[in-house]
């Protein structure tokens, strides 16, 4: 089974997304903040990883150099 990372200070828009994905058979992880995420993705290694761009503290772009580095 496909698994979806989600990251997102919206913690609304992280149950709508997660149950629109989790219905078509997609195993979800969320994560409410930048670095929540930064710490849990390199061990879950999801097929994909869907940023929030705007979120306080790290945002989705500093996530995403992060994680290159």
């Amino acid at each position: 089974m496909p698994k979806i990372a989600l990251v997102d200070d919206d913690r609304n828009i992280l149950a709508s997304v997660s149950i629109a994905l989790e219905s078509e058979g997609f195993k979800v992880e969320t994560y409410t903040d930048g670095e929540t995420a930064l710490d849990g993705l390199p061990a879950s290694e999801p097929d994909l990883a869907i940023f929030d761009i705007k979120m306080p503290r790290m945002d989705g772009m500093e996530l995403l150099r992060r994680l290159r580095q």
